[in-house]
């Protein structure tokens, strides 16, 4: 059912790693694959990261095949989900009957206790984030037009960006999944500034709106002994809650960010000047 497991991890393991160590341990790649759905699973907060890319066919969210006590269930039976549609085009998503269509950037909350999640669309791209869950809120479609962004940084200091909270309390109400989306101005290539740790929660980054030939890198590990890796567009790295995380790209870019954990404050969060970062 689920393409790799990713443990958690302890700070320690980050000395002596190799790139090679990093990348296997953090970066999930090959989640966008035409006519698959892609699953993958992480002991941090028990996030499962996905992405569908239906390609004109119908895919449909699988049940669980384990443990034997839950084979054949629902996979949200007792989860909630989020889905960002990053493709170029439109498409839908249909849940236990009821449709929903989907532009470029649209995003949906799926509550727990769905049974039947199906994705559709010739260009869209669907990027799934899902966490336990202990209670069943509203179904919601989120746009990001219904959405008023944060403004933060600026193009003097290279991160003019645009903050879209997608789901959180005064937007989308949820059990435990925090999500949102930022967008970078165009000669603008730093993401999440100041750099930051969150203590009593684990967030993962999607990067892409990437050309080819472009890349981030994306800095984790304690603040005074920081390490990094390149990545690609449509990649995805996990941030364990003892690692800062920020990025640098070699152009302007979009990511997606998800957080679950103790709370749903936003601002649950050990600030860190990019002066104490050695």
């Amino acid at each position: 059912m689920f393409e790799k497991t990713f443990h958690a991890t302890h700070p320690a393991m980050m000395a002596g790693a190799s790139n090679g160590d990093l990348r296997d341990r953090y970066l999930v790649t090959g989640l966008f694959r035409a006519g698959e759905l892609v699953l993958n699973y992480s002991h941090g907060e028990r996030f499962i990261i996905g992405g569908a890319v239906p390609a004109g066919q119908s895919l449909t969210l699988p049940p669980h095949s384990e443990p034997d006590s839950a084979a054949g269930q629902p996979l949200l039976s007792r989860r909630e989900m989020g889905v960002v549609n990053i493709g170029g085009g439109a498409g839908s998503i249909t849940v236990d009957g009821e449709r929903f269509e989907m532009a470029p950037r649209d995003a949906l909350y799926i509550p727990m206790g769905s049974r039947d999640v199906r994705f559709e669309g010739d260009s869209a791209r669907y990027y799934l984030l899902s966490v336990p869950a202990h209670r069943a809120c509203a179904l919601r479609k989120l746009s990001l037009s219904d959405i008023t962004p944060m403004r933060r940084g600026s193009l003097e200091t290279g991160n003019d960006r645009s903050i879209f909270q997608l789901i959180l309390p005064h937007t989308c109400a949820s059990a435990s999944l925090c999500m949102g989306m930022t967008i970078l101005e165009p000669g603008s290539v730093w993401n999440t500034m100041p750099p930051h740790v969150h203590e009593r929660r684990s967030e993962i980054y999607l990067y892409f709106d990437l050309g080819e030939d472009d890349r981030v890198f994306h800095y984790m590990g304690h603040p005074d002994q920081l390490r990094h890796m390149v990545m690609g567009n449509e990649e995805v790295v996990i941030s364990p809650p003892w690692s800062v995380h920020m990025g640098c790209g070699t152009r302007a870019y979009s990511f997606i960010w998800a957080m679950a954990g103790e709370n749903l404050d936003y601002n649950d969060m050990d600030v860190k000047d990019i002066c104490q970062l050695c």
